[in-house]
């Protein structure tokens, strides 16, 4: 019963649930093809998230990379 007391598992729950009920919601106001590419957006995140709590160096391609999703994005945005 370990499993019961454990608060990330628990945390991770709710925002597993809470994600599916914004992906649904995001789904019923806005056409899939719009939607679903604003989700290459986990990319940038990552990169954010290497930088600043996991203090890696970030290479300048990578930097490249992420710019072209983020103008992709924008593209179909539009």
């Amino acid at each position: 019963m370990d499993l019961m007391n454990n608060w990330w598992l628990l945390a991770s729950g709710i925002s597993l649930i809470s994600a599916t009920f914004l992906w649904a919601y995001i789904l019923k106001h806005f056409e899939f093809s719009v939607a679903y590419p604003v989700t290459a957006f986990a990319y940038v995140f990552g990169m954010l998230a290497a930088i600043f709590i996991f203090h890696e160096t970030v290479s300048i391609t990578r930097w490249i990379g992420v710019g072209l999703i983020i103008l992709g994005v924008l593209f179909i945005a539009k």
